[in-house]
């Protein structure tokens, strides 16, 4: 199965019931799928440098539109040429459209027809994002990955709120995709990508995916998931949503997860990942591991000499005990936040390439089991 576009190819290598690996062929690289993006917000991976990111096996991270127009500004990206430039990462960037954190400011934002109204949480200046402005800012940023602008309410919502929500997600990715091919160069070299809505309704989300499939996108998100939900109701919705979209493009699933929620949703036929948990885990002394999380600021490390995890290949458990690395978290110490969330990123790495490998072999449900063997016991 492969899809062909310009700038863009998404294929299929193997299968093993609903999972699928495979990769996305872009200029700046090919991502290997399923994958996870690191989230680097301002134009950082928080306590990383690009390279120790790339050297962690990422083929592609994710950048913030909301907080990179509001500081340092999307102009002055550009005119210092651009994200990739700036931040010094030569390979894919994704942009998320800045649609969830607007409508994360409740008391700071007013949401018409036209986009949402909004003040700065950095200093209260006024502005105005909508799908037009969210294009230019990701063309400006000069992303590889375009999301479509969208809003995103809380699955606890009314239906009938969610209903009217959706409808006009669906009408602002018609104006993302008329303003993003408007963009020239950056359009014929980067790519757009649709945003399925309807919380946890199935009849929703069947008519938002027949709204995306008649506008055409390069790639489909599942949205409005990972909001305070639960893993079982999330696990609910993937069981048939990746099917509700066109099986011929990447599946990206938003702001996910915890490593059992990956393995569930490559599971269900999910391909693409972001999540901040990995990096913010790291700066608080959380370490993910194959027998499971540990909290490096618990006492029963402080003489602990062994690796923090022997089955990892990482720099950080190839050269320091437990015991060092919970004396950096209880000293406050930088190093402590650098060497974890290196960790971290490496782990989810790992766990991505042993799924790619375990569906190329035919092996998935074997893995899958014996994952959440070790890691939930």
């Amino acid at each position: 199965m492969a899809s062909e576009r310009p700038r863009f190819r998404f294929s299929v290598s193997a299968t093993d019931g609903k999972a699928r690996t495979g990769e996305i062929a872009m200029r700046r690289g090919v991502i290997r799928t399923p994958a996870f993006m690191p989230v680097g917000t301002a134009a950082t991976v928080k306590a990383m440098k690009p390279e120790a990111v790339r050297a962690t096996g990422a083929d592609i991270i994710l950048g913030n539109t909301y907080h990179l127009m509001l500081r340092p500004g999307a102009e002055r990206v550009a005119r210092l040429g651009g994200l990739h430039q700036f931040m010094r990462w030569d390979r894919p960037i994704l942009t998320d459209s800045g649609g969830y954190q607007v409508m994360s400011l409740s008391d700071l934002r007013k949401l018409t027809e036209a986009g949402v109204e909004f003040r700065s949480h950095i200093d209260g200046s006024k502005h105005m994002l909508s799908p037009e402005r969210s294009m230019e800012i990701q063309r400006l940023l000069g992303s590889d990955i375009v999301m479509c602008f969208d809003e995103c309410p809380r699955a606890d919502r009314p239906l009938e709120e969610i209903e009217a929500s959706m409808e006009l997600s669906m009408r602002w990715a018609r104006r993302s995709r008329d303003a993003f091919d408007a963009g020239g160069e950056h359009a014929a070299n980067s790519a757009l990508f649709g945003i399925q809505q309807g919380a946890l309704d199935k009849r929703l989300r069947a008519r938002s995916a027949d709204a995306l499939r008649a506008i055409g996108f390069d790639g489909y998100a599942i949205g409005g998931l990972a909001v305070g939900e639960g893993q079982d109701a999330m696990f609910g919705v993937l069981d048939y949503a990746p099917g509700q979209l066109p099986q011929d493009a990447p599946r990206y699933l938003m702001g996910v997860g915890k490593p059992d929620d990956l393995v569930g949703a490559v599971e269900r036929g999910v391909d693409l990942f972001d999540c901040v948990l990995p990096t913010r885990s790291g700066r608080n002394g959380q370490a993910f591991t194959w027998d499971g999380p540990v909290n490096l600021r618990n006492a029963r490390h402080a003489e602990d000499e062994s690796a923090l995890d022997p089955r990892c290949s990482c720099p950080t458990c190839a050269s320091y005990s437990r015991a060092y690395l919970h004396h950096l978290q209880k000293s406050g110490e930088i190093l402590g936040a650098m060497l974890v969330t290196e960790h971290n990123l490496s782990f989810y790495q790992e766990l991505m390439q042993s799924m790619r490998d375990a569906i190329a072999r035919g092996g998935f449900t074997e893995f899958a089991a014996v994952f959440r063997r070790d890691y939930l016991s």
